[in-house]
């Protein structure tokens, strides 16, 4: 890595001290020193703050020259880099300031289900032939890891072609049992929804989209559910009931009960996440959500009757259901975490 001098130390020492600490980002903001963020906590380094031109300096070694036009033109841009054999997310932002840095460190590898400690549903769950599964969860909650795993499990197990859409491309996938294609948005590909729709022509067996952020999205993602594909899709929310509001509510108010008739077909599941500190001090678990789609949910995701599904999930332990609140006491009885994290999150 070379920047200016200034930046060079103090990014190098910054990259130290998160891998000293198991951080799982490190921030780079003009005017203040380096931040770690170490199980979800932000964690400051000492020294003085970094300066803008240094900043500069370094998103111009991090970034190709297509990802600093992007930059320049749209005010921020995602790409991935490897720094010492690691991969890493980079997301620089143009702030009043200058330009800010964010690094996540991904894995080499794609770790599994069992590494995850995810629940064995998730496994069945995508060997349904076709059908859209949502992912869900705030930033930072590990869903786009939970998505390569599933990815991987399919590649080990099964004989699909997958198109995986995604920006950018944070875990490579070689193919195995699987055919993999993966794009990458801003450099392969101009938009989700345009790559989705060019995806049906290419005789996919299944799609996956790294984040459903429109309702052009969302439409290309039903209608690939609903043409007997199946449908791998991350979202920014934080249960289920929220997440079938946001699919619905990414068209206009008169469509809603029309969508509302399609998502009720094409829904298989909704799984959504969080990562919650250890009780040891090492690390994060994942409490995980699961919404199951059973007649009952059809019925209700129909009918816009979505208050009533942590009712059905906390009945529907059969079919690999479960409530986030009901997991996290889970957790917390087994001593995974501390009772007081599983209360302030369920409030």
């Amino acid at each position: 890595m070379t920047t200016s001098p200034l930046g060079t130390v103090l990014v190098t020492d910054a990259l130290h001290a998160a891998h000293v600490r198991r951080a799982s980002d490190v921030h780079l903001v003009p005017l203040c020193p380096p931040v770690l963020r170490v199980d979800g906590r932000l964690e400051p380094c000492q020294g003085p703050g970094l300066e803008a031109h240094d900043l500069a300096a370094l998103a111009s070694v991090l970034l190709s020259e297509h990802e600093r036009d992007l930059l320049e033109r749209d005010g921020d841009v995602t790409a991935r880099i490897v720094e010492n054999a690691v991969p890493v997310r980079v997301h620089a932002t143009r702030t009043a300031d200058g330009i800010s840095l964010a690094l996540r460190f991904l894995r080499a590898d794609v770790p599994s289900l069992q590494e995850l400690e995810l629940p064995h549903v998730l496994a069945e769950l995508i060997r349904r032939p076709h059908g859209l599964i949502v992912l869900g969860g705030p930033t930072g909650s590990g869903k786009s890891t939970t998505l390569a795993a599933l990815v991987a499990l399919m590649n080990d197990e099964m004989s699909r072609k997958i198109i995986t859409i995604e920006e950018p491309i944070e875990y490579r996938l070689a193919s195995k049992q699987s055919l993999i294609v993966q794009r990458q948005v801003g450099r392969d590909v101009a938009g989700f929804a345009s790559a989705v729709s060019g995806a049906l022509r290419s005789d996919p067996d299944v799609i996956v989209i790294g984040e459903m952020r429109d309702s052009a999205t969302v439409a290309a993602a039903i209608t690939a559910a609903e043409t007997g594909h199946l449908v791998l899709a991350t979202l920014h929310t934080g249960d289920s009931a929220q997440s079938i509001d946001r699919l619905v509510d990414a068209f206009l108010a008169e469509r809603a009960e029309y969508v509302r008739g399609r998502l009720a077909q094409t829904l298989v599941g909704i799984v959504c996440q969080r990562l919650v500190a250890r009780s040891s001090g090492i690390g994060r678990c994942v409490a995980v959500e699961i919404l199951v789609v059973t007649d009952a949910v059809r019925h209700m995701v129909r009918e816009g009757k979505h208050h009533q599904l942590p009712t059905v999930m906390s009945t529907g332990r059969r079919f690999g259901m479960q409530t986030l609140d009901a997991h996290l006491a889970e957790l917390a009885a087994s001593g995974t975490i501390a009772a007081a994290v599983a209360d302030a999150i369920t409030g």
